[in-house]
């Protein structure tokens, strides 16, 4: 199949960068509330696009580890950075979305691909790579993603909620239009905000992949309660993400 053709200056049809690299099993572990397993996998998949919200561009980098809930396997999502501040509040608050603010630039030249990710000053995430070819396969494929969905009760009180943790999932099943195969380098920067070289380092970078894919469901359900007691070492969170902060600020 041929790549897909756009208009100059469309928005949409971009491709999404996806790389996937290996971690360490306890990294991924340390992350996960009780209640979220871990995966017979220890990989952390990163999604860096650009993609009409709902009619303008949004651009971000999804992070997620590969995790199971109820013996379903699926991702654990750590968070979205994105540049689109309206679409932040209204997901997180709706659904549990860990959206936050970031500044991502991504982009093709070519076939070279550049990406960078930036939260509150730090370069977190940069990648720079060249396309090699379409890859050998366009397969359909389906996701789940696990959110957390949680109010702290008004006034701060301890392991008190107005709404205690309950798994959001986020189904959705694809066609592949279009995919290739990207080499290069992934950079995981220091950060204070977005801590993935210190929490979930690069063993070995497995795959990296423009790919375009065909939406054809998304359904986001609410799912089973989490033990309120034990999620609480886990409700104070850097921003709106998942990593685990103090007094909802970066980890000391």
């Amino acid at each position: 199949m041929s790549a897909p053709q756009v208009n100059p200056g469309e928005i949409s049809n971009w491709p999404i960068l996806k790389i996937r690299y290996r971690t360490d099993p306890d990294k991924i572990a340390a992350l996960l509330p009780p209640g979220i397993d871990p995966s017979e996998n220890s990989n952390v998949s990163m999604n860096i696009y650009n993609l009409p919200v709902p009619d303008e561009p949004e651009y971000g980098i999804l992070v997620m580890v590969d995790a199971d809930y109820r013996g379903m396997p699926g991702f654990y999502t750590i968070g979205y950075g994105i540049d689109q501040e309206s679409a932040i509040f209204i997901s997180r608050d709706m659904n549990g979305q860990p959206k936050y603010p970031a500044e991502v630039t991504y982009y093709r030249m070519g076939d070279r691909v550049t990406a960078r990710c930036s939260h509150q000053g730090y370069t977190f995430v940069e990648f720079e790579g060249t396309v090699t070819g379409p890859a050998a396969e366009l397969p359909d494929y389906e996701r789940n993603e696990w959110w957390i969905k949680v109010s702290r009760a008004v006034g701060g009180a301890e392991k008190s909620y107005d709404f205690p943790p309950h798994v959001v999932r986020m189904h959705s099943t694809y066609q592949t239009a279009h995919l290739e195969d990207v080499e290069g380098t992934l950079t995981l920067g220091e950060s204070p905000w977005d801590p993935i070289r210190e929490l979930l380092p690069q063993r070995e970078l497995l795959s990296v992949q423009l790919d375009s894919p065909v939406y054809l469901s998304r359904d986001i359900t609410l799912e089973g309660k989490l033990d309120p007691d034990a999620f609480w070492p886990y409700v104070d969170t850097i921003g709106g993400s998942r990593w685990i902060g103090t007094r909802g600020g970066p980890r000391r």
